[in-house]
């Protein structure tokens, strides 16, 4: 990526005259300093989380030991050359889904209850906490990837927002300049974004007086997201207008393989890094959900759903271990790329919290308890195994939102408590 010093402008700076105040639209200055080379500031913060609807086999998973000097299990073995660099967590529930099943996939990053039941209503992802507070620093607030499954992410009205699987289409998005008509179409369809919601406004507008006082709460809080929706189509247009930045890389080929989870996780993690050394964004979600499909992967037979029901059968959890263990590698290829890639001479995996593991700690069962953890980089102390709860018992764990409220606090969120959180996770320290 090229880059050039300059003199930054705040993203606050207006233009005023006559009692009125209007915006800048964003502009090259307005961008983080921390991309200039030989940048006295330090990169933004970034983070991805990434879930596998699955689960990860405890025991394969998790290490013996406590502290630093556990004991590498089977999955923390294709880690090893990034022990340093993570810390594996037992001991934490999805407090309020313990009848969820797969349902808790909804609730991984929103700390929800009860998402099996009728009238069920989501809150926030963390993803998305994060993204509004970067705002529109970026051309993406946030990117939402799958495979084989559903989006992580949900908006602060509990809507899950759409998720993007093919890497074509995603590495187009974020590196390839479309034509000057194209730029324009792009335009255009803002605008009419723009000419709908000032319609509607008008109208809500003129009803306000002819309602209650309920009713007035409510249009006040749609007012806000029309407001919020402007705001983001005039940064949006700024954005459109702006060059892309170029990659030393080649568009990706996309798997046509529907059963290969292994080779699309693979080519989405070489994706991530790029995405947020550019600064294109600072926020990734991936699920990586599980079908029944037999996945390429030798030794293995049966589907993967299949197998992660195994009944404690022996042969099934060799099968399963197969995939899960090419499932650490794969995560170990991200980190090894994150680690790699330098900006202002600081690997990128110190500036990007990652999180990594399932909404279910018991596939088999459908239980989700001592949920499969991995935390990474980040301004965290790592090369420990954190024993959040020892009992095992669902109600003793410690809810999964209280490693949330680092995790936000690790990207400049200032917040001391997250959905069920009870506190924050005690015994993980941050040193930067």
């Amino acid at each position: 990526m090229s880059t050039r010093t300059f003199r930054p402008i705040s993203r606050r700076t207006f233009l005023r005259g006559a009692g009125v105040s209007l915006a800048l639209p964003l502009l090259d200055s307005m961008l983080p300093r921390a991309l200039a080379k030989n940048s006295p500031e330090a990169p933004p913060r970034r983070m991805i989380c990434i879930c596998t609807g699955l689960g990860l086999h405890a025991p394969y998973f998790f290490p013996k030991g406590a502290g630093s000097d556990y004991q590498p299990s089977p999955y923390m073995e294709a880690l090893k050359d990034h022990r340093d660099d993570f810390t594996v967590i037992s001991g934490l529930a999805q407090q309020g889904n313990e009848s969820a099943g797969h349902n808790s996939e909804m609730t991984f990053l929103t700390g929800a209850r009860d998402p099996q039941l009728p009238g069920f209503h989501n809150g926030i992802s963390i993803d998305q906490i994060v993204a509004d507070k970067f705002d529109v620093a970026t051309r993406f607030p946030s990117l939402i990837l799958a495979i084989n499954g559903s989006s992580l992410s949900f908006n602060r009205s509990g809507v899950r927002l759409p998720a993007e699987e093919k890497p074509s289409k995603i590495f187009a998005r974020l590196f390839l300049d479309g034509t000057p008509d194209e730029v324009n179409r792009e335009v255009e369809r803002l605008n009419e974004g723009r000419s709908i919601l000032d319609a509607v406004s008008a109208e809500a507008t003129s009803i306000r007086g002819r309602i209650g006082a309920g009713d007035r709460d409510k249009l006040d809080e749609y007012f806000t997201s029309v407001r919020e929706m402007e705001r983001r189509l005039q940064a949006m247009q700024a954005w459109s207008r702006k060059p892309k930045p170029k990659v030393d890389a080649a568009m990706p080929r996309d798997v046509q393989n529907v059963a290969d989870m292994i080779g699309k996780m693979d080519v989405l993690f070489d994706l991530m890094p790029l995405a947020l050394q550019t600064d294109s964004t600072r926020v990734v979600t991936i699920m990586i959900g599980g079908g029944d499909e037999v996945l390429p992967i030798p030794g293995v037979t049966m589907g993967h759903h299949s197998l992660s029901h195994h009944g404690q059968e022996p042969a099934k959890i060799e099968q399963l271990r197969r995939i899960e263990e090419a499932e650490m590698k794969s995560f170990d290829g991200l980190l090894s790329k994150l680690k790699s890639a330098k900006e202002a001479d600081v690997p990128l995996l110190k500036n990007t919290t990652v999180l990594f593991g399932s909404n279910l700690g018991n596939a088999s069962s459908h239980a989700n308890n001592n949920l499969p953890i991995v935390l990474a980089g980040g301004p965290f102390k790592h090369g420990r195994h954190l024993v959040a709860s020892e009992n095992e018992e669902f109600k003793a764990n410690k809810p999964l939102c209280n490693l949330f409220v680092p995790i936000l606090q690790s990207v400049g969120v200032e917040t001391d408590k997250f959905a069920t959180s009870t506190g924050t996770l005690t015994g993980l320290e941050m040193v930067g």
